[in-house]
C-alpha cells in the first residue's frame, strides 16, 4: 500500500457508535450490592497506589482491575455483556486513581497526570507551591481540597442518577458539532484570559499537534506534563548551575541525582529502543 494512501485511510477513519438505551430500573438490587461490594474494595486497593505512581494513570489499574474480577468470578462468561463486577471494579479503580493523584501533587509538586499538571499551573497562578510547607502554610487549602473529593462524589451520585438518560442522549449529538462547541469555549476562554492573536494562534497550533498526536495515538499527557514542568525545571538547572560555577558535573556528583538521571534517560530511550527490536523481529520473520 502506497504511504500517502495509508496516511488517508488512517486519516479519514470512522467507526459508527451504536447508542444502547438505557432499560430497567436504575437502583441497584441486593443481588447487585452483593456482587459489588468486593470489586469495589478490590479495585479500590489497585487505584489508589497505582494512580499515584508518576507512570500509574487510570488505565492500568482499570485494566487490570477487570482481568482479577474476570479471573475471580464464579460467572466468567458474563463479562462482556454486562456482568457488574466488571463496571464495579474498573470503576472504583478509576475513581481511587484520580484520588491518588493529589497525594504526589500536594506532598511533592509532582504532577502524575495532565489533570494534575493544570491544577500544579492553577497553584501557581495563585502564588502557592505545593509541597511539604503547603499542609504547614495553607492546611486549609489542603484539607479543603481533600474534602471537597467526598463533596464532589456525594453530587455525583445526586446528579447522575435521575439524569443518566440525560447524559446518555447527549452522546447522539453529532461529533462535528461537540468539536465546533470545544473549540469556540476554548477561544472563548483564551480571549478572555488575554486578548491577544498570539495566544489564539498559539492554541490553534498546540490543538492541530494535540489532534494529530491523537489520531497517530502518541500520547497527550506527556506533554501537557512536560508544558507544566518544563519552565520549572530550567529555573531549578540555572540554580544549580550558579551554585556550581556552570560546572556541569555537578549535576552527576550525587548519587540520587545520578540514578535519576539515568532512569530519565533510560524512559527516554526505551520506547525508540524496544520499537526498533519490534522492527527487526518482523523483518526476520
Amino acid at each position: 500500500m502506497p504511504r500517502s494512501h495509508g496516511f488517508h485511510e488512517r486519516f479519514h477513519s470512522s467507526r459508527v457508535i451504536q447508542i444502547e438505551p438505557v432499560r430497567g430500573s436504575l437502583w441497584m438490587t441486593k443481588e447487585d450490592w452483593k456482587r459489588s461490594w468486593g470489586p469495589w474494595l478490590r479495585g479500590t486497593a489497585l487505584g489508589f497506589p497505582i494512580g499515584s505512581l508518576p507512570a500509574g494513570g487510570a488505565e492500568i489499574p482499570t485494566f487490570l482491575s477487570y482481568t482479577i474480577e474476570k479471573r475471580l468470578s464464579k460467572h466468567p462468561e458474563e463479562f462482556g455483556k454486562g456482568a457488574i463486577e466488571g463496571v464495579a471494579g474498573p470503576e472504583a479503580a478509576n475513581n481511587a486513581s484520580a484520588a491518588g493523584t493529589l497525594m504526589p501533587l500536594l506532598t511533592l509538586g509532582l504532577p502524575t497526570s495532565a489533570t494534575a499538571a493544570i491544577m500544579l499551573a492553577g497553584f501557581q497562578q495563585y502564588g502557592l507551591n505545593p509541597g511539604p510547607l503547603l499542609f504547614a502554610d495553607r492546611p486549609d487549602l489542603v484539607w479543603g481540597l481533600i474534602a471537597s473529593l467526598f463533596v464532589a462524589n456525594t453530587i455525583l451520585i445526586v446528579l447522575n442518577l435521575p439524569l443518566v438518560g440525560l447524559w446518555v442522549k447527549l452522546l447522539a449529538i453529532p461529533q462535528p458539532w461537540l468539536y465546533a462547541g470545544i473549540l469556540v469555549f476554548a477561544a472563548m476562554g483564551t480571549i478572555a484570559a488575554k486578548p491577544s492573536v498570539i495566544e489564539l494562534s498559539m492554541l490553534a497550533v498546540f490543538g492541530a499537534l494535540g489532534f494529530l498526536m491523537r489520531r497517530f495515538d502518541y500520547p497527550v499527557a506527556p506533554m501537557v506534563v512536560g508544558l507544566i514542568l518544563g519552565p520549572m525545571a530550567e529555573t531549578q538547572l540555572r540554580r544549580a548551575l550558579s551554585i556550581s560555577l556552570g560546572d556541569p558535573i555537578a549535576l552527576v556528583e550525587s548519587p540520587i541525582a545520578a540514578v535519576m538521571l539515568g532512569i530519565a534517560l533510560v524512559a527516554l530511550v526505551a520506547p525508540f529502543a524496544m520499537r526498533g527490536l519490534d522492527r527487526f523481529k518482523a523483518s526476520d520473520d
